[in-house]
């Protein structure tokens, strides 16, 4: 084409101003992005005040044994809740605020595990943790002052895993009338589950929650953040947190914790769900 016969444009179409951009594209009209959370932030413990009422040691009589419980709830059935290896009552933290709208919860930490103390810590045999949950039923639930002893087959109830399953359907026939549980058939084997925990350390405690819940072991956030704390102790030779239970020191009794639970539980004289 013949640059000759191109026309000038018009000056005011030189200095005309562009078009304004519609207001919702204008930089001051975008909302800003929200903060993301910090790792310090996302896993930072919670209260366990948050989810249950009170918190109390129970002393049991002609020992050096205290077992340390938590309690929701004022009115209802007993939900007694029996946390599984390494893990603590307040594994049962968030259940526990939903379930004392209508029934009282009372979870312990067993021997060896959270903030429960005995003469041998070490001792996980399931005749030894079945002995400590019967002693702290007798010693505990069955003396609420609105809790008769002659209705507990009628308003007792059982909750736990592992090891927790099983203690509760060694004395199920003549204390309780229901035992729940998950199908044992899932239960995974203790050796895999147990040995990971052996030699983990963490700088802090957030790092610890978030370790656990990255790592699979909880899923739900909050429930990692209020129930792991209370798994640890501060190693003041190593500067860090290690594992308050050192399960790899009861392997002696791992296959107690399994062997014959779906037997057990199928042939204990109650109702099951």
């Amino acid at each position: 084409m013949d640059p000759s016969n191109l026309s000038a444009l018009p000056e005011d179409a030189i200095d005309e101003e562009p078009q304004s951009l519609p207001s919702a594209f204008l930089p001051e009209s975008i909302p800003p992005r929200p903060a993301s959370q910090t790792s310090l932030q996302k896993y930072s413990p919670l209260e366990w005040s948050s989810f249950f009422d009170k918190e109390e040691d129970v002393a049991i009589p002609g020992s050096n044994d205290v077992f340390h419980i938590y309690s929701a709830g004022s009115e209802g059935p007993v939900v007694f809740c029996l946390h599984g290896g390494g893990y603590s009552g307040l594994s049962f933290a968030l259940a526990a605020s939903k379930i004392k709208e209508k029934a009282r919860v009372v979870a312990m930490d067993l021997r060896g595990h959270g903030k429960s103390s005995t003469s041998n810590d070490l001792d996980l045999s399931i005749e030894t943790l079945s002995n400590d949950v019967l002693a702290v039923l007798k010693a505990y639930v069955w003396g609420f002052s609105t809790f008769y002893y002659p209705c507990w087959p009628q308003h007792g109830r059982f909750c736990g895993c592992t090891c927790g399953c099983k203690e509760s359907c060694e004395f199920a026939r003549p204390y309780c009338c229901r035992c729940c549980r998950g199908d044992s058939r899932r239960i995974i084997d203790p050796y895999a589950e147990n040995s990971v925990q052996q030699n983990a350390i963490f700088p802090t405690i957030e790092k610890a929650v978030e370790w656990n819940v990255k790592g699979g072991s909880l899923r739900n956030v909050d429930s990692a953040r209020v129930s792991i704390p209370s798994t640890l102790k501060y190693d003041d030779s190593k500067k860090c947190y290690t594992f308050r239970t050192p399960l790899e020191e009861t392997e002696v009794y791992w296959k107690g914790w399994y062997e014959g639970l779906s037997d057990k539980f199928c042939h204990a004289q109650h109702q099951s769900f």
